[in-house]
């Protein structure tokens, strides 16, 4: 089944110049690009790409209390209070500079670009994944910064998310249909 995804290429694998070697990935697993550019992402993208969701806060806040805690650090804020700080966080890292926007479709597309990006910590990610072939990133050191993970890109982790990011970031006359050499082979029905 064709769906789409929303990539992002992070201010940290802009400017560490990995944009080829990323897209690269998505086009060699059969993957096709229908929008790509070059974003300058305003406070007010930041803030609808970054929702300021309770549910998403919550879930945020307390994955970081239950790191901390695993690591043996002190914990004084709330759930809430981190999930907003981190939201603010990354708000601020995703404008601080240019980004790459990238629509992505393909059999599966959302599964397989989260299995090709790798774990959110770099970490814990693969080798063979993006993150854990080029993020050098982890909580800890994040934590320890006052700063959001860098780990380089963001994609979609549902079919719905990706369908609400994806208008965030394109307009309808900005993604293109169009068919890869290759596609007949890939999705010919017999």
């Amino acid at each position: 089944m064709k769906e789409k995804s929303l990539v992002l290429i992070k201010p940290d694998g802009v400017q560490r110049a990995l944009v080829g070697e990323i897209i690269g990935r998505f086009e060699r697993c059969g993957l096709k690009i229908i929008g790509l550019k070059v974003v300058k992402a305003t406070q007010e993208i930041a803030g609808e790409h970054y929702a300021n969701d309770e549910k998403w806060l919550l879930s945020v806040g307390e994955k970081a209390i239950e790191a901390a805690k695993k690591r043996g650090d002190e914990v004084t804020e709330t759930a809430m209070e981190i999930g907003q700080r981190v939201r603010n966080q990354l708000m601020e890292y995703i404008a601080m500079s240019p980004v790459i926007a990238i629509c992505i479709e393909g059999h599966n597309a959302v599964a397989k670009i989260r299995k090709l990006v790798g774990g959110t910590n770099p970490q814990d990610a693969e080798p063979g994944t993006i993150r854990g072939d080029y993020s050098i990133d982890s909580f800890k050191m994040a934590d320890q910064s006052g700063r959001p993970i860098q780990n380089l890109i963001h994609a979609s982790g549902e079919v719905a998310e990706a369908e609400r990011e994806i208008k965030i970031w394109f307009k309808d006359e900005e993604l293109f249909d169009w068919e890869r050499a290759d596609e007949a082979l890939i999705y010919r029905t017999v």
